[in-house]
C-alpha cells in the first residue's frame, strides 16, 4: 500500500515539473510566456505607460534646505551643490537640468529625491558618502 501510495505521489509531482512554461520580461517592461514546445508569446501586448517624467508644475520652486546643516556639509563635499553635480554626472545632464523635488535632511543621513532630465532619482547620504538609491521593484 506504501509503495502504491509513493508510486503515485511521484506520480503527480513530476507532471507538476514537466510543465515548465516560463514567465519573462522584456527590458521594455512587457511579460512573455516562454513555452515547454520551443514557442513564445507575449502576454501583455502593449507596452506599459512609463511614468519617468516628473510633471513639475511651471512655477515650481525647489525646497530650501538647512543652512547649518549645508555649511557643515562643504567641509565633506557633501553639501547639495556636490550631490547635483553626481547627479548630473550620473545622468549625462547639465547641473541646471537636475531639479531638487523633496527631500529628508539630517546632519548624518538625507534622502534626496530629484526631477534629472525628466527621470525622478532618488539618492541617499550617509555622513559624506552619496549613493544613488536602488529599486527594489
Amino acid at each position: 500500500m506504501k509503495t502504491t501510495f509513493f508510486m503515485f505521489l511521484f506520480f503527480i509531482v513530476s507532471i507538476g515539473f514537466a510543465q515548465n512554461n516560463i514567465i519573462v520580461k522584456t527590458d521594455d517592461g512587457r511579460r512573455v510566456l516562454l513555452k515547454a514546445d520551443n514557442t513564445w508569446e507575449y502576454i501583455d501586448m502593449e507596452k506599459p505607460a512609463t511614468n519617468n517624467t516628473c510633471n513639475l508644475a511651471e512655477d515650481f520652486v525647489e525646497p530650501e534646505l538647512n543652512s547649518k546643516i549645508q555649511s557643515q556639509l562643504k567641509r565633506g563635499r557633501a553639501a547639495i551643490e556636490d550631490v547635483k553635480q553626481k547627479v548630473a554626472n550620473d545622468y549625462n545632464c547639465e547641473i541646471s537640468d537636475v531639479i531638487l523635488m523633496s527631500f529628508k535632511e539630517q546632519k548624518v543621513k538625507a534622502v534626496y529625491h530629484f526631477c534629472a532630465n525628466g527621470t525622478k532619482v532618488t539618492y541617499k547620504r550617509t555622513g559624506n558618502a552619496i549613493i544613488k538609491s536602488p529599486k527594489l521593484f
